[in-house]
Protein backbone atom coordinates (compact mmCIF):
# COMPACT_ATOMS: atom_id res chain seq x y z
CA UNK A 1 0.00 0.00 0.00
CA UNK A 2 2.83 2.08 0.90
CA UNK A 3 4.78 1.61 -2.20
CA UNK A 4 1.54 2.08 -4.77
CA UNK A 5 1.51 6.03 -2.44
CA UNK A 6 4.72 7.17 -4.71
CA UNK A 7 4.57 5.41 -7.79
CA UNK A 8 2.97 8.58 -9.17
CA UNK A 9 5.67 11.17 -7.74
CA UNK A 10 8.01 12.10 -10.03
CA UNK A 11 10.67 12.71 -7.57
CA UNK A 12 13.23 10.24 -7.91
CA UNK A 13 14.78 10.06 -4.43
CA UNK A 14 10.70 10.01 -2.76
CA UNK A 15 10.23 7.30 -5.53
CA UNK A 16 13.06 5.23 -4.45
CA UNK A 17 12.91 5.63 -0.73
CA UNK A 18 9.08 5.49 -0.70
CA UNK A 19 8.91 8.43 1.53
CA UNK A 20 8.23 12.29 1.53
CA UNK A 21 11.04 14.67 1.31
CA UNK A 22 10.29 16.26 4.07
CA UNK A 23 11.62 12.91 5.65
CA UNK A 24 14.45 12.93 4.02
CA UNK A 25 17.58 11.87 6.55
CA UNK A 26 21.15 11.41 6.40
CA UNK A 27 20.93 7.57 6.07
CA UNK A 28 18.60 8.07 3.31
CA UNK A 29 20.38 9.86 1.22
CA UNK A 30 23.34 7.94 1.62
CA UNK A 31 21.70 4.38 0.67
CA UNK A 32 20.43 6.17 -2.41
CA UNK A 33 23.78 7.29 -3.16
CA UNK A 34 25.43 3.47 -2.81
CA UNK A 35 22.86 1.69 -4.01
CA UNK A 36 23.08 4.16 -7.62
CA UNK A 37 26.71 4.61 -7.84
CA UNK A 38 26.36 8.40 -7.45
CA UNK A 39 29.62 9.82 -7.93
CA UNK A 40 29.43 13.53 -6.51
CA UNK A 41 27.75 15.81 -3.98
CA UNK A 42 26.78 19.24 -5.32
CA UNK A 43 25.80 21.70 -2.44
CA UNK A 44 23.96 24.56 -4.09
CA UNK A 45 22.51 27.93 -2.51
CA UNK A 46 21.34 31.56 -3.40
CA UNK A 47 23.60 34.25 -2.05
CA UNK A 48 23.13 37.92 -2.30
CA UNK A 49 22.91 38.63 -5.88
CA UNK A 50 19.91 36.01 -6.03
CA UNK A 51 21.85 33.66 -8.56
CA UNK A 52 21.92 29.79 -7.43
CA UNK A 53 26.00 29.07 -6.71
CA UNK A 54 27.78 25.64 -6.60
CA UNK A 55 30.35 23.35 -4.42
CA UNK A 56 31.28 20.38 -5.82
CA UNK A 57 32.60 17.05 -4.11
CA UNK A 58 33.92 14.17 -5.36
CA UNK A 59 32.97 11.47 -3.00
CA UNK A 60 35.84 9.03 -2.47
CA UNK A 61 34.72 6.75 0.42
CA UNK A 62 32.30 6.34 2.90
CA UNK A 63 33.69 8.10 5.74
CA UNK A 64 34.05 10.83 3.30
CA UNK A 65 31.04 10.92 2.12
CA UNK A 66 29.33 10.74 5.62
CA UNK A 67 31.47 13.93 6.75
CA UNK A 68 30.23 16.12 4.11
CA UNK A 69 26.52 15.42 4.98
CA UNK A 70 27.25 15.53 8.79
CA UNK A 71 29.47 18.46 8.92
CA UNK A 72 28.57 20.55 5.49
CA UNK A 73 31.58 22.75 4.40
CA UNK A 74 33.24 26.21 4.87
CA UNK A 75 32.67 29.16 2.36
CA UNK A 76 33.94 32.66 1.85
CA UNK A 77 31.25 34.71 2.39
CA UNK A 78 32.85 37.77 1.94
CA UNK A 79 32.66 36.60 -2.03
CA UNK A 80 28.50 35.86 -1.26
CA UNK A 81 27.31 38.75 0.65
CA UNK A 82 28.47 42.01 0.82
CA UNK A 83 28.10 42.91 4.35
CA UNK A 84 31.05 40.21 5.32
CA UNK A 85 33.97 41.59 5.77
CA UNK A 86 37.25 39.34 4.56
CA UNK A 87 38.61 39.95 7.99
CA UNK A 88 36.31 37.66 9.42
CA UNK A 89 34.23 35.99 6.25
CA UNK A 90 33.90 32.25 6.86
CA UNK A 91 30.56 30.59 6.95
CA UNK A 92 29.13 27.55 6.78
CA UNK A 93 26.97 25.87 3.90
CA UNK A 94 24.87 22.83 5.42
CA UNK A 95 22.89 20.45 3.33
CA UNK A 96 19.27 20.28 3.85
CA UNK A 97 18.17 16.75 3.11
CA UNK A 98 14.78 17.19 1.93
CA UNK A 99 16.05 19.21 -0.86
CA UNK A 100 18.23 16.70 -2.60
CA UNK A 101 17.59 15.57 -6.41
CA UNK A 102 19.91 14.06 -8.78
CA UNK A 103 21.11 16.57 -11.00
CA UNK A 104 19.70 16.27 -14.15
CA UNK A 105 22.51 17.69 -16.66
CA UNK A 106 25.95 16.22 -15.06
CA UNK A 107 27.70 13.65 -16.89
CA UNK A 108 28.94 12.14 -13.77
CA UNK A 109 25.95 10.81 -11.65
CA UNK A 110 25.25 13.65 -9.06
CA UNK A 111 23.12 14.47 -6.36
CA UNK A 112 22.64 18.23 -5.56
CA UNK A 113 21.18 19.46 -2.19
CA UNK A 114 20.47 23.23 -0.92
CA UNK A 115 22.07 24.48 1.77
CA UNK A 116 21.71 27.33 4.59
CA UNK A 117 24.05 29.67 6.06
CA UNK A 118 25.40 29.13 9.73
CA UNK A 119 28.01 31.54 10.93
CA UNK A 120 31.59 30.41 12.91
CA UNK A 121 28.84 30.16 15.94
CA UNK A 122 27.00 27.54 14.33
CA UNK A 123 24.39 29.96 14.10
CA UNK A 124 21.71 30.94 10.79
CA UNK A 125 23.35 33.75 9.66
CA UNK A 126 20.59 36.45 9.59
CA UNK A 127 21.03 37.88 6.80
CA UNK A 128 20.60 35.39 4.58
CA UNK A 129 18.21 35.52 2.43
CA UNK A 130 16.75 31.69 2.73
CA UNK A 131 16.84 32.45 6.52
CA UNK A 132 14.76 35.51 6.41
CA UNK A 133 12.24 33.68 4.94
CA UNK A 134 11.85 30.79 7.84
CA UNK A 135 11.68 34.00 10.05
CA UNK A 136 9.13 35.82 8.44
CA UNK A 137 6.88 32.01 7.68
CA UNK A 138 7.22 30.88 11.53
CA UNK A 139 6.41 34.33 12.77
CA UNK A 140 2.99 33.90 10.56
CA UNK A 141 2.26 30.93 11.85
CA UNK A 142 3.40 31.73 15.34
CA UNK A 143 1.19 34.96 15.55
CA UNK A 144 -1.78 33.45 13.57
CA UNK A 145 -2.19 30.02 14.13
CA UNK A 146 -2.31 29.54 10.24
CA UNK A 147 -0.31 28.22 7.61
CA UNK A 148 1.01 30.36 4.76
CA UNK A 149 1.39 28.75 1.31
CA UNK A 150 2.42 30.78 -1.90
CA UNK A 151 3.14 29.81 -5.38
CA UNK A 152 5.14 31.15 -8.49
CA UNK A 153 4.32 31.70 -12.30
CA UNK A 154 7.48 31.71 -14.60
CA UNK A 155 7.10 33.73 -17.25
CA UNK A 156 10.16 33.96 -19.84
CA UNK A 157 11.05 34.99 -23.47
CA UNK A 158 13.06 32.06 -25.76
CA UNK A 159 14.66 33.56 -29.16
CA UNK A 160 14.59 30.91 -32.35
CA UNK A 161 17.02 32.30 -35.08
CA UNK A 162 15.85 31.91 -38.73
CA UNK A 163 12.42 31.17 -37.15
CA UNK A 164 10.31 32.05 -40.96
CA UNK A 165 8.69 28.92 -40.75
CA UNK A 166 4.65 28.87 -39.59
CA UNK A 167 5.46 31.87 -37.27
CA UNK A 168 3.01 32.87 -34.60
CA UNK A 169 1.03 35.98 -34.91
CA UNK A 170 2.29 39.13 -33.24
CA UNK A 171 0.90 39.31 -29.88
CA UNK A 172 -1.32 36.30 -29.89
CA UNK A 173 0.94 33.74 -28.61
CA UNK A 174 -1.35 32.64 -25.26
CA UNK A 175 -1.72 28.64 -25.71
CA UNK A 176 -0.46 28.44 -28.96
CA UNK A 177 0.56 24.93 -29.74
CA UNK A 178 3.53 23.23 -31.78
CA UNK A 179 4.16 24.21 -35.19
CA UNK A 180 3.27 27.59 -34.77
CA UNK A 181 5.62 27.17 -30.93
CA UNK A 182 9.14 26.19 -31.99
CA UNK A 183 10.13 25.83 -27.94
CA UNK A 184 6.67 23.79 -26.98
CA UNK A 185 9.07 20.69 -26.53
CA UNK A 186 11.94 22.43 -24.50
CA UNK A 187 8.99 23.87 -22.03
CA UNK A 188 7.70 20.03 -22.03
CA UNK A 189 11.34 18.65 -21.17
CA UNK A 190 11.94 21.86 -18.31
CA UNK A 191 8.25 20.45 -16.65
CA UNK A 192 9.84 16.94 -16.56
CA UNK A 193 12.58 17.63 -15.26
CA UNK A 194 11.75 19.95 -12.74
CA UNK A 195 9.13 18.02 -11.09
CA UNK A 196 11.93 14.90 -10.74
CA UNK A 197 14.16 17.78 -8.77
CA UNK A 198 11.58 18.23 -6.46
CA UNK A 199 9.23 20.81 -8.10
CA UNK A 200 5.14 20.46 -7.83
CA UNK A 201 4.05 21.80 -11.53
CA UNK A 202 0.52 22.81 -11.69
CA UNK A 203 0.57 23.51 -15.86
CA UNK A 204 3.01 25.52 -18.45
CA UNK A 205 1.40 26.73 -21.95
CA UNK A 206 3.08 30.02 -24.40
CA UNK A 207 2.07 32.70 -23.26
CA UNK A 208 0.97 35.83 -25.35
CA UNK A 209 4.42 37.53 -25.74
CA UNK A 210 5.24 36.36 -29.54
CA UNK A 211 6.52 38.68 -31.70
CA UNK A 212 9.28 38.82 -34.92
CA UNK A 213 12.31 41.04 -35.40
CA UNK A 214 13.77 39.94 -39.08
CA UNK A 215 14.48 36.48 -39.37
CA UNK A 216 14.30 35.59 -35.48
CA UNK A 217 11.73 35.15 -33.25
CA UNK A 218 10.49 35.42 -29.88
CA UNK A 219 8.32 33.18 -27.74
CA UNK A 220 6.86 33.84 -24.31
CA UNK A 221 6.27 30.81 -22.13
CA UNK A 222 4.53 30.05 -18.82
CA UNK A 223 5.41 27.63 -15.95
CA UNK A 224 3.38 27.57 -13.31
CA UNK A 225 3.46 25.77 -10.18
CA UNK A 226 1.09 24.46 -7.44
CA UNK A 227 1.10 25.74 -3.36
CA UNK A 228 3.36 24.73 -1.40
CA UNK A 229 5.08 25.57 2.40
CA UNK A 230 6.93 29.10 1.42
CA UNK A 231 10.32 27.63 1.62
CA UNK A 232 9.42 25.09 -1.01
CA UNK A 233 7.51 27.62 -3.51
CA UNK A 234 10.85 29.94 -3.70
CA UNK A 235 13.42 26.96 -4.12
CA UNK A 236 11.01 25.08 -6.77
CA UNK A 237 11.29 28.59 -8.42
CA UNK A 238 14.57 28.68 -8.26
CA UNK A 239 15.57 25.30 -9.33
CA UNK A 240 13.15 25.92 -12.22
CA UNK A 241 14.60 28.99 -13.54
CA UNK A 242 18.04 26.89 -13.69
CA UNK A 243 16.23 23.85 -15.34
CA UNK A 244 15.38 26.04 -18.07
CA UNK A 245 18.14 28.10 -18.62
CA UNK A 246 20.66 24.81 -18.94
CA UNK A 247 17.98 23.80 -21.52
CA UNK A 248 18.04 26.75 -23.25
CA UNK A 249 21.94 26.85 -23.22
CA UNK A 250 22.32 23.06 -24.42
CA UNK A 251 20.64 24.47 -27.85
CA UNK A 252 22.72 27.67 -27.89
CA UNK A 253 18.95 29.66 -27.53
CA UNK A 254 18.74 33.12 -25.50
CA UNK A 255 16.31 32.40 -23.15
CA UNK A 256 15.07 35.47 -20.44
CA UNK A 257 13.39 36.24 -17.52
CA UNK A 258 13.22 40.22 -18.02
CA UNK A 259 10.60 42.37 -17.75
CA UNK A 260 10.74 43.49 -20.80
CA UNK A 261 12.86 42.53 -23.82
CA UNK A 262 11.21 45.19 -26.93
CA UNK A 263 9.16 48.05 -26.92
CA UNK A 264 5.42 47.59 -27.67
CA UNK A 265 5.32 44.07 -26.30
CA UNK A 266 4.22 42.24 -23.56
CA UNK A 267 6.33 41.63 -20.65
CA UNK A 268 7.36 39.07 -18.27
CA UNK A 269 5.95 38.85 -14.36
CA UNK A 270 6.68 36.42 -11.75
CA UNK A 271 3.25 36.19 -10.06
CA UNK A 272 2.88 35.03 -6.87
CA UNK A 273 -0.26 33.23 -5.62
CA UNK A 274 -1.31 32.67 -1.89
CA UNK A 275 -3.63 31.08 0.28
CA UNK A 276 -3.92 30.80 4.03
CA UNK A 277 -4.90 27.15 5.59
CA UNK A 278 -6.09 26.38 9.50
CA UNK A 279 -5.81 22.87 10.19
CA UNK A 280 -5.49 21.54 6.66
CA UNK A 281 -8.06 23.68 5.36
CA UNK A 282 -7.87 26.67 2.49
CA UNK A 283 -10.09 29.16 4.40
CA UNK A 284 -9.53 32.06 2.17
CA UNK A 285 -13.73 30.94 1.47
CA UNK A 286 -15.93 31.35 3.45
CA UNK A 287 -20.20 30.82 2.52
CA UNK A 288 -18.99 30.74 -1.09
CA UNK A 289 -17.29 34.46 -0.84
CA UNK A 290 -13.78 35.79 -0.16
CA UNK A 291 -13.41 35.79 3.52
CA UNK A 292 -12.27 38.58 6.13
CA UNK A 293 -8.92 36.54 6.41
CA UNK A 294 -7.85 36.53 2.75
CA UNK A 295 -9.48 40.39 2.77
CA UNK A 296 -7.15 41.61 5.45
CA UNK A 297 -4.09 40.02 4.42
CA UNK A 298 -4.74 41.83 0.65
CA UNK A 299 -5.18 44.53 2.46
CA UNK A 300 -1.72 44.51 4.08
CA UNK A 301 -0.03 43.88 0.99
CA UNK A 302 -1.91 46.69 -0.58
CA UNK A 303 -0.29 49.15 2.39
CA UNK A 304 3.29 47.74 1.52
CA UNK A 305 3.07 47.81 -1.90
CA UNK A 306 5.38 50.14 -3.07
CA UNK A 307 7.99 49.22 -0.91
CA UNK A 308 7.58 44.95 -1.69
CA UNK A 309 8.97 46.37 -5.11
CA UNK A 310 12.00 46.79 -4.01
CA UNK A 311 12.24 43.03 -3.58
CA UNK A 312 9.76 42.08 -6.63
CA UNK A 313 10.99 44.54 -9.50
CA UNK A 314 14.94 45.71 -8.58
CA UNK A 315 16.03 46.81 -12.08
CA UNK A 316 15.52 49.82 -14.26
CA UNK A 317 13.62 47.79 -17.27
CA UNK A 318 11.30 46.34 -14.14
CA UNK A 319 9.36 49.76 -14.37
CA UNK A 320 9.35 49.57 -18.37
CA UNK A 321 7.11 46.65 -17.76
CA UNK A 322 4.84 48.59 -15.03
CA UNK A 323 2.87 50.94 -17.01
CA UNK A 324 -0.96 51.16 -17.96
CA UNK A 325 -2.84 49.24 -20.72
CA UNK A 326 -0.15 46.59 -20.14
CA UNK A 327 -2.22 43.96 -18.10
CA UNK A 328 0.83 45.11 -15.26
CA UNK A 329 -0.63 47.55 -12.37
CA UNK A 330 0.64 50.85 -11.76
CA UNK A 331 -2.03 51.45 -8.91
CA UNK A 332 -2.82 50.33 -5.58
CA UNK A 333 -5.71 48.53 -5.81
CA UNK A 334 -7.64 44.48 -5.59
CA UNK A 335 -10.48 43.51 -7.35
CA UNK A 336 -11.89 39.83 -9.02
CA UNK A 337 -10.73 38.55 -11.92
CA UNK A 338 -9.27 41.86 -12.84
CA UNK A 339 -5.77 41.89 -14.57
CA UNK A 340 -4.98 45.23 -14.37
CA UNK A 341 -5.24 45.44 -10.35
CA UNK A 342 -2.21 44.70 -8.37
CA UNK A 343 -3.64 42.44 -6.22
CA UNK A 344 -6.17 39.94 -8.64
CA UNK A 345 -8.27 37.02 -7.04
CA UNK A 346 -8.99 34.54 -10.32
CA UNK A 347 -11.58 32.65 -10.61
CA UNK A 348 -12.32 29.92 -8.13
CA UNK A 349 -13.99 26.73 -8.14
CA UNK A 350 -17.26 28.58 -5.91
CA UNK A 351 -20.96 28.14 -7.53
CA UNK A 352 -19.82 26.16 -10.59
CA UNK A 353 -19.87 22.12 -9.98
CA UNK A 354 -20.85 19.44 -11.44
CA UNK A 355 -19.23 20.83 -15.24
CA UNK A 356 -17.43 17.58 -15.66
CA UNK A 357 -20.77 15.67 -15.29
CA UNK A 358 -22.50 18.26 -18.33
CA UNK A 359 -19.76 17.36 -20.58
CA UNK A 360 -19.39 13.70 -19.73
CA UNK A 361 -22.83 12.59 -18.67
CA UNK A 362 -21.75 8.69 -18.47
CA UNK A 363 -20.03 10.66 -15.44
CA UNK A 364 -21.45 10.24 -11.70
CA UNK A 365 -21.77 13.25 -9.95
CA UNK A 366 -18.76 14.34 -7.54
CA UNK A 367 -20.47 15.78 -4.12
CA UNK A 368 -17.14 17.19 -3.36
CA UNK A 369 -15.74 21.20 -2.33
CA UNK A 370 -13.35 22.32 -4.60
CA UNK A 371 -13.42 26.00 -3.46
CA UNK A 372 -10.09 24.77 -1.55
CA UNK A 373 -8.54 26.14 -4.58
CA UNK A 374 -8.78 29.46 -4.25
CA UNK A 375 -5.80 31.83 -4.18
CA UNK A 376 -5.73 35.48 -4.60
CA UNK A 377 -2.74 36.83 -6.75
CA UNK A 378 0.48 39.67 -6.31
CA UNK A 379 0.61 40.90 -10.12
CA UNK A 380 3.50 43.44 -9.42
CA UNK A 381 6.85 41.40 -9.47
CA UNK A 382 8.57 40.29 -12.38
CA UNK A 383 12.25 37.83 -12.83
CA UNK A 384 14.67 40.15 -11.51
CA UNK A 385 12.98 39.49 -7.94
CA UNK A 386 14.82 38.34 -5.03
CA UNK A 387 12.34 35.48 -4.42
CA UNK A 388 13.29 34.71 -0.94
CA UNK A 389 12.70 38.14 -0.10
CA UNK A 390 10.26 38.61 -2.26
CA UNK A 391 8.04 36.19 -0.82
CA UNK A 392 9.40 36.99 2.82
CA UNK A 393 8.09 40.19 2.37
CA UNK A 394 4.50 38.98 1.34
CA UNK A 395 4.14 37.04 4.02
CA UNK A 396 4.98 40.02 6.21
CA UNK A 397 2.29 41.95 4.44
CA UNK A 398 -0.18 39.56 5.22
CA UNK A 399 0.55 39.50 8.79
CA UNK A 400 0.78 43.13 8.76
CA UNK A 401 -2.65 43.08 7.37
CA UNK A 402 -4.74 41.24 10.00
CA UNK A 403 -3.19 42.76 13.14
CA UNK A 404 -4.38 45.95 10.96
CA UNK A 405 -7.46 47.84 12.81
CA UNK A 406 -8.34 49.03 9.70
CA UNK A 407 -7.93 46.16 7.16
CA UNK A 408 -11.06 45.70 5.94
CA UNK A 409 -12.17 49.17 5.69
CA UNK A 410 -8.85 49.24 3.33
CA UNK A 411 -9.93 46.42 1.10
CA UNK A 412 -13.18 48.12 1.17
CA UNK A 413 -11.91 51.31 -0.08
CA UNK A 414 -8.73 49.98 -2.76
CA UNK A 415 -11.38 47.42 -4.23
CA UNK A 416 -11.77 47.82 -8.04
CA UNK A 417 -14.33 46.02 -10.12
CA UNK A 418 -14.23 47.93 -13.07
CA UNK A 419 -11.47 49.31 -16.04
CA UNK A 420 -10.21 51.86 -14.03
CA UNK A 421 -7.97 53.17 -17.03
CA UNK A 422 -11.38 54.20 -18.69
CA UNK A 423 -12.91 57.88 -18.56
CA UNK A 424 -15.79 56.63 -17.04
CA UNK A 425 -13.92 55.59 -14.23
CA UNK A 426 -11.40 58.77 -13.65
CA UNK A 427 -12.73 59.83 -10.28
CA UNK A 428 -11.82 56.17 -9.30
CA UNK A 429 -8.39 56.09 -10.75
CA UNK A 430 -7.65 59.68 -9.30
CA UNK A 431 -8.26 58.27 -5.96
CA UNK A 432 -5.90 55.64 -6.06
CA UNK A 433 -1.77 55.82 -5.00
CA UNK A 434 0.40 54.84 -7.96
CA UNK A 435 3.10 52.44 -7.87
CA UNK A 436 6.67 53.38 -7.85
CA UNK A 437 7.77 54.22 -11.35
CA UNK A 438 11.82 53.51 -10.90
CA UNK A 439 14.22 52.12 -8.48
CA UNK A 440 14.41 55.32 -7.47
CA UNK A 441 11.17 55.32 -5.92
CA UNK A 442 11.03 52.24 -5.11
CA UNK A 443 14.18 52.38 -2.42
CA UNK A 444 12.05 55.71 -1.15
CA UNK A 445 8.89 53.48 -0.44
CA UNK A 446 10.97 50.42 0.92
CA UNK A 447 12.79 53.19 3.46
CA UNK A 448 9.36 54.92 4.68
CA UNK A 449 7.88 51.14 5.82
CA UNK A 450 11.01 49.60 6.71
CA UNK A 451 9.88 49.51 10.13
CA UNK A 452 7.55 46.65 9.58
CA UNK A 453 9.79 44.15 7.67
CA UNK A 454 12.09 45.07 10.85
CA UNK A 455 9.74 43.87 13.20
CA UNK A 456 10.79 40.99 15.20
CA UNK A 457 13.80 40.68 13.65
CA UNK A 458 12.43 39.22 10.50
CA UNK A 459 14.15 41.50 8.12
CA UNK A 460 17.61 42.53 9.49
CA UNK A 461 18.29 46.27 9.31
CA UNK A 462 21.87 45.68 7.47
CA UNK A 463 19.31 43.70 4.65
CA UNK A 464 17.10 46.60 4.17
CA UNK A 465 19.84 49.35 3.58
CA UNK A 466 21.82 47.24 1.37
CA UNK A 467 18.88 46.98 -0.72
CA UNK A 468 17.83 50.67 -0.41
CA UNK A 469 21.33 51.48 -1.30
CA UNK A 470 21.38 49.32 -4.16
CA UNK A 471 18.16 50.33 -5.65
CA UNK A 472 19.47 53.98 -5.33
CA UNK A 473 22.57 53.13 -7.47
CA UNK A 474 20.66 53.25 -10.65
CA UNK A 475 19.92 56.70 -10.84
CA UNK A 476 16.79 56.17 -12.71
CA UNK A 477 14.64 58.87 -11.23
CA UNK A 478 12.34 60.22 -14.15
CA UNK A 479 14.31 57.77 -16.70
CA UNK A 480 10.82 56.44 -18.29
CA UNK A 481 10.13 60.21 -19.00
CA UNK A 482 13.69 60.77 -20.29
CA UNK A 483 13.55 57.96 -22.89
CA UNK A 484 9.33 58.21 -23.74
CA UNK A 485 9.52 57.30 -27.29
CA UNK A 486 13.15 57.36 -27.46
CA UNK A 487 13.17 53.28 -29.24
CA UNK A 488 17.31 53.32 -29.38
CA UNK A 489 17.78 54.48 -25.79
CA UNK A 490 14.76 52.27 -24.55
CA UNK A 491 16.51 49.43 -26.42
CA UNK A 492 20.10 49.86 -24.97
CA UNK A 493 18.61 49.78 -21.53
CA UNK A 494 16.94 46.50 -22.16
CA UNK A 495 19.50 44.77 -23.57
CA UNK A 496 21.60 45.52 -20.43
CA UNK A 497 19.56 43.85 -17.65
CA UNK A 498 18.37 41.29 -20.33
CA UNK A 499 20.23 38.47 -18.14
CA UNK A 500 18.71 39.50 -14.34
CA UNK A 501 18.14 36.93 -11.71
Amino acid sequence: MKRKAYLLDPNKLVKYLQKPAEEFTKEDLIKYIVENNIEMINFRYVAEDGKLKTLNFIITGADHLDSILSTGERVDGSSLFSFIGAGSSDLYVIPRFKTAFLNPFSEVPSLDILCSFYTAEGKPLESAPEYILKKANNSFTKATGLQFKAMGELEYYIKSENHTLYPDVDQKGYHSSQPFTKWEGLRKEAMVLIAQCGGKIKYGHSEVGSFSSGDDGYEQHEIEFLPVNPEEAVEQLIIGKWIVRMLAARENALVSWAPKITVGKAGSGLHIHMLVEKEGRNICIENGKLSNTAKKMIAGIMNLSGALTAFGNTIPTSYLRLVPHQEAPTYVCWGDRNRSVLVRVPLGWVGASDMIKDVNPQQAADPRDFSSKQTFEFRVPDGSADIYLLVAGLIVAGQHGLEMENGLQLAEELYADVDIFTSEYKEKLDSLEQLPTCCWESSDALAAKREVFEKNGIFPKGTIDAVVNNLKLYKDNGLNDRILGKVDKIMEIVDKYIHCM
